[in-house]
């Protein structure tokens, strides 16, 4: 527990000290949705994967700028109401990514972002029966995790004072994804955020 009570307070203080030193740091929440193809097996000898689309996936995102509009950023988003995989098993997705980011304006009160990184997607299935138990903790689910790869951007416009709108689409692709039948996944969306700019 001191460990990572430690590790917070060192990771909060190198946070404020890359705030301190940047041209701009934004915050944003979002809301959107995951459009992939249906799947396009049709042999009765495989199981039939479903594709990892539909549904409410908010999110939350933050970046921070140094020089010439780059900075770094990192992104969290997620199905909001549990799906139902297979026709009984309840799932949730938790997809995450690090990138790089470029701002570029146009004027004032418009620009772009542009992001490109890596992550992951945890795909948590539910068993509520039966749950998965460690040494001290019991949880109703087990997750799968798989590396992933993102680009994105979006259009962001400050509507007031340093309150942004920024209409986004993302494409995550997700090697080795055994739980669903599509390894990219696109998502699109608008997000709602601030700007702390000198």
């Amino acid at each position: 527990m001191k460990n990572r009570f430690l590790l917070l307070i060192v990771g909060s203080l190198v946070g404020l000290g890359c705030v301190a030193s940047a041209q701009q740091a934004d915050i944003a929440f979002g809301m959107g949705t995951t459009l992939a193809s249906s799947n396009t097996n049709t042999s009765s000898l495989q199981p039939q994967l479903q594709p990892l689309k539909g549904g409410a996936f908010p999110s939350v995102s933050g970046d921070v700028i140094f020089h010439n509009r780059l900075g770094i950023g990192a992104e969290v988003f997620w199905r909001a109401r549990q799906g139902v995989y297979g026709g009984y098993q309840p799932y949730r997705p938790i997809f995450y990514d690090f990138n790089a980011v470029f701002q570029p304006n146009f004027g004032n009160k418009a620009g772009a972002e542009l992001q490109a990184g890596v992550g992951g997607l945890a795909s948590r299935f539910y068993n509520y029966s039966q749950p998965n138990c460690g040494v001290f903790t019991c949880t109703p689910y087990t997750t799968a995790n798989h590396f992933s790869v993102h680009v994105g951007g979006g259009l962001r416009y400050y509507f007031w004072h340093s309150f942004f709108i920024r209409p986004e689409a993302h494409v995550y692709y997700v090697p080795n994804n055994n739980e669903f039948s599509n390894n990219t996944i696109i998502r699109a969306g608008a997000s709602i955020g601030y700007s702390l700019r000198p």
